[in-house]
């Protein structure tokens, strides 16, 4: 029989847990047997640990007396190497002052390219007429700037 801490009731001996008041019981009764076998429950896992640790001294500054000068000499820029700027799809005129006409916002549009009404005029005479080069219609496109923000078609 096993006596409650809390309130000292006699519980069974497999129980964990007082029937009267629910408190666990602190050290549960073992049974004790013959082998001479020692438990040691196996260390907690922890980033602390002998594998993990690293040194916490500090480290030694190195110091630089004189700058060393570069080996090889770089090659003149000629006319072929020149650099380019970058290149934006973005039209100029629209970059100081946009603002959509529905949304109000000042996200410059983004330019989709759709095939156009040409195109899709040649790709129904091609396929009724030649049908081996309907194809040649969906080469034919526009681009069209649309708000990113309210999906706005923009003239």
């Amino acid at each position: 029989m096993i006596h409650c801490q809390n309130c000292g009731q006699d519980n069974s001996p497999q129980s964990n847990f007082c029937r009267s008041c629910g408190t666990r019981f602190i050290a549960p009764q073992m049974k004790q047997t013959d082998n001479n076998y020692e438990y040691s429950p196996p260390r907690p896992y922890s980033w602390k640990t002998d594998e993990y640790q690293t040194q916490s001294d500090a480290r030694k500054p190195r110091t630089i007396n004189q700058v060393q000068p570069l080996m090889g000499q770089f090659p003149a820029t000629s006319p072929n190497n020149s650099i380019q700027p970058p290149t934006y799809q973005q039209p100029g005129q629209m970059t100081q002052g946009y603002r959509c006409p529905r949304c109000a916002s000042q996200y410059l549009p983004r330019i989709e390219r759709k095939i156009s009404t040409a195109g899709w005029i040649v790709f129904a005479i091609l396929l009724v007429t030649f049908f081996p080069l309907f194809w040649l219609g969906f080469f034919l496109k526009e681009e069209i700037r649309v708000c990113p923000v309210c999906n706005l078609r923009i003239s």
